[in-house]
């Protein structure tokens, strides 16, 4: 059984050989069958090093792009399937190296991608600071200024109703709205 795998594998090597040499003549149609070919050849190379199906994947893709960029290096009197398989182990090292920098580097935390769909999620803490600095800043205003605001901003009273509760005009009551609102922008810009 052996010495049969080793003709099929010998004939499977020499077969690729023409393909990669057509391909080096310019042969598009045996360059793009090769690389079908070789693909499965490939992926047992690198999975002997490699577990995870993405991760093997994208070796496989880095062998591939790594045999059409060195495709020209290839001498069609040596064997083919040597040529490639040390490509393969090669670059299957170096995406060891590459795991191996990156979990040296980085810490994963598989809550820092976990996000809110809904917009009130995190609103309770807005509102609070937001409401710390608003109340700072409106206390910060004159008293007429800040019963106005509270009247009919707050409480959202009428003018009439505003009017009979602080005993203030109209009049003064909207310019005292004006003034507090004026005030109130120019304290919550400056922080």
């Amino acid at each position: 059984m052996a010495s049969k795998r080793k003709i099929e594998t010998g004939d499977e090597s020499r077969h690729w050989a023409g393909l990669m040499a057509a391909a080096q003549g310019g042969d598009r149609v045996a360059y793009e069958r090769l690389l079908r070919e070789i693909v499965p050849f490939v992926r047992a190379i690198v999975s002997r090093q490699h577990r995870a199906a993405d991760r093997i994947d994208d070796i496989v893709q880095d062998v591939l792009l790594t045999v059409h960029r060195v495709r020209h290096t290839y001498d069609p009197a040596r064997p083919f399937e040597h040529w490639l398989a040390t490509i393969a182990k090669r670059r299957s090292i170096d995406g060891l190296r590459r795991r191996l920098r990156t979990q040296a580097n980085e810490t994963a935390d598989e809550n820092a991608y976990e996000t809110f769909a809904d917009p009130a999620a995190n609103r309770a803490t807005e509102v609070r600071d937001a409401s710390e600095v608003l109340g700072g800043a409106i206390a910060g205003l004159t008293a007429r200024q800040r019963e106005a605001i509270d009247l009919l901003k707050l409480r959202e009273m009428s003018l009439a109703e505003a009017s009979r509760a602080s005993g203030q005009s109209i009049a003064a009551l909207k310019v005292n709205v004006h003034r507090a609102i004026k005030a109130l922008r120019v304290k919550l810009k400056g922080e």
